[in-house]
């Protein structure tokens, strides 16, 4: 219960199989260099990484359970957790049960098999940064180098091409002022973003043929 409630994260032992499958939760705001404020919602990548390194080490997991549910969050910090994710041996499933926004939709992608609820919502945009922004040539190089990283991985771990990906985040969106895509659900599948629509049964049983 402990690690529920720190981490967000699940060791279970799933007796139809007779497995052990680790489950952890991509929820809220993916707080990166920055610390957020107390009041928001988090998941701490320096929490995860090494987190994936020991359940990569440890022979009694069978399997890992991704529950995402975030608005996004720190890019850097985010890509670094959807390349550790994509790089364990271990079978991986993600299962979309409310929003993967943004830098979530890389950390979503990542799993072996991916899946979303019919009522989640993905929102896929250009690349945003706070603060104070440079009005120079070099500024808009960078925008475009992290834009390529995020298009290159998703594209690669997903069955949407990159061209796709790139026209939805410049689609005028239903957000005032905005641009980017919103896509829900079954949409997601038909996209190709997203191997199937369904629920934590789906992701169970397919850890257990995995």
């Amino acid at each position: 219960m402990e690690n529920i409630r720190e981490y967000g994260t699940l060791q279970i032992d799933d007796e139809k199989s007779g497995k052990h499958f680790f489950v952890i939760s991509i929820i809220g705001e993916i707080e990166g260099h920055n610390s957020a404020s107390d009041k928001i919602k988090t998941t701490k990548y320096e929490h995860l990484l090494p987190l994936l390194v020991a359940i990569e080490g440890d022979e009694e997991i069978d399997g890992v359970l991704f529950l995402v549910n975030t608005v996004g969050g720190d890019v850097s910090c985010g890509l670094a957790l959807a390349e550790m994710i994509a790089s364990l041996t271990k079978p991986t499933v993600s299962l979309i049960i409310g929003d993967s926004h943004s830098i979530g939709v890389p950390l979503s992608v990542a799993a072996d098999h991916t899946i979303i609820a019919p009522s989640a919502t993905v929102v896929i945009h250009p690349v945003r940064m706070s603060g104070t922004v440079l009005g120079a040539p070099q500024t808009y190089e960078y925008f475009q180098l992290i834009q390529e990283r995020i298009t290159n991985f998703i594209a690669k771990h997903s069955d949407i091409e990159k061209k796709d990906i790139e026209k939805m985040m410049v689609t005028p969106g239903i957000l005032t002022r905005d641009l980017g895509t919103i896509l829900v659900g079954k949409e997601a599948v038909k996209r190709g973003l997203y191997d199937e629509v369904g629920g934590i049964f789906e992701a169970i049983k397919k850890l257990r043929e995995m």
